[in-house]
């Protein structure tokens, strides 16, 4: 059976009455975040006869009234809502993707999310949405993704940003302020924020924070202030290195000024794309718990090594490690064998990169180091392999980089933030 008028319209409610229950705390109607991981989404199915998620690949759809079409136009217009009745068009929205939208919402405890083909995507419509009301001043601390860096730095979308410690950020706030960028954990030095202090500093500007490290399984932005959520849902979202997609999670209102923008702008994720994230989120709890596992044994290793000079890894837990090599950090990225050299992370296969090379090499070097982005850092995306098996192949590969003429070890003095 084909999704239906009522049938979308039930996903985007079950949204809303997922949101309110968790407005109003634990109680009989609030689902534990595994049980949603599973079901969010998902819970018309099976009162249509469906077990699987289908997939709607139609990009637009049959309608005999064009009056009708017009008056949802006029509408979606004027505040971004969701058109009743059947879908329009591909650019307006997607049932699949809607699936996705809802399940992402009620994992963040937000009413509402928006889907887009990328992280960056999601990113530069929250920029547009501000700058249309003449709000293009962001208030942002480093480390950032380098990407959102860039985007903020060149001023790309004719925004201008203000770089400041997290102290700075009340006193950096000015009238065109829109927004209030942060990530916590920090790309890539893993770096944590106090979440409810700084959105205590922004007063009434919106704070986005990308929570794209921790998941909704770690940490939910919004129950400590945060208006916006942000996630490459390329990363752990999807979690198998096979989809590239970004969410904004947030209230109706904001989100109803992000489907205007990706309206216009055409940023929309594809509906195979949204049924692999939802399919993505059902084992996210259990992902991101089991190679968060293997990741803290990882950082123990490494911080007592000699050949390591320093570990990051947050307090809150993940799966992602950073560290400082004596040795030469290429010849560390050459040599492994199990691990795979290569850009991203959250995947179900364990991931390096040397973040001065490759993600931040868009960031000023002096920008870059000063926010602790050293040329001897490696970040490490720790997947699902046994862990023996992954430190044999990281011990395998820091010798290799002793063995190359690199600092000598004796020097080294183990510094960590495990």
């Amino acid at each position: 059976m084909d999704l239906g008028s009522t049938d979308i319209r039930d996903v985007y409610d079950d949204t809303a009455d997922s949101a309110d229950e968790a407005a109003k705390g634990a109680g009989p109607g609030v689902r534990a975040l595994d049980t949603e991981a599973v079901h969010a989404g998902r819970d018309d199915l099976a009162r249509q006869g469906l077990h699987a998620v289908p997939i709607d690949l139609s990009t637009t759809y049959p309608s005999y009234d064009s009056r009708g079409e017009a008056a949802r136009i006029d509408a979606f217009a004027t505040d971004g809502a969701q058109p009743d009745g059947p879908p329009v068009y591909g650019r307006l929205g997607n049932p699949t993707v809607a699936r996705f939208e809802t399940a992402l919402a009620r994992l963040e405890g937000t009413r509402s999310a928006v889907a887009f083909a990328s992280g960056m995507a999601a990113l530069s419509a929250v920029l547009l949405v501000r700058n249309s009301m003449g709000l293009r001043h962001v208030v942002a601390v480093r480390p950032l993704y380098g990407c959102s860096d860039h985007l903020l730095t060149a001023g790309l979308l004719g925004s201008e940003v203000t770089w400041v410690d997290p102290a700075g950020i009340q006193d950096a706030l000015r009238p065109d302020t829109g927004l209030v960028l942060v990530e916590s954990p920090a790309n890539p030095t893993l770096a944590e924020l106090d979440l409810r202090a700084i959105a205590h500093a922004c007063g009434s500007v919106p704070l986005l924070a990308d929570n794209t490290f921790a998941t909704p399984v770690l940490q939910r932005p919004v129950e400590q202030g945060a208006r916006l959520v942000l996630h490459s849902a390329t990363k752990y979202l999807g979690g198998h290195g096979d989809v590239m997609a970004g969410v904004v999670a947030c209230d109706e209102e904001f989100a109803g000024w992000l489907r205007q923008i990706r309206f216009a702008t055409g940023g929309v994720l594809h509906p195979l794309a949204g049924y692999l994230l939802l399919r993505g989120l059902s084992t996210l709890p259990v992902r991101v718990r089991a190679a968060s596992a293997n990741a803290a044994e990882l950082a123990r290793r490494l911080s007592a090594d000699p050949r390591v000079a320093r570990v990051h890894y947050p307090r809150i837990g993940g799966a992602m490690i950073a560290f400082e090599v004596h040795g030469d950090p290429h010849e560390v990225i050459a040599a492994v064998r199990l691990v795979t050299p290569a850009v991203s992370l959250g995947s179900v296969d364990t991931l390096i990169q040397h973040p001065a090379s490759i993600s931040h090499r868009v960031v000023d070097a002096e920008d870059r180091r000063g926010s602790g982005v050293s040329d001897r850092l490696l970040r490490l995306s720790v997947g699902l392999e046994d862990v023996d098996d992954l430190w044999r192949d990281l011990d395998g590969a820091l010798g290799a980089a002793v063995g190359r003429g690199s600092l000598p070890v004796e020097n080294a003095g183990v510094s960590t933030s495990v």
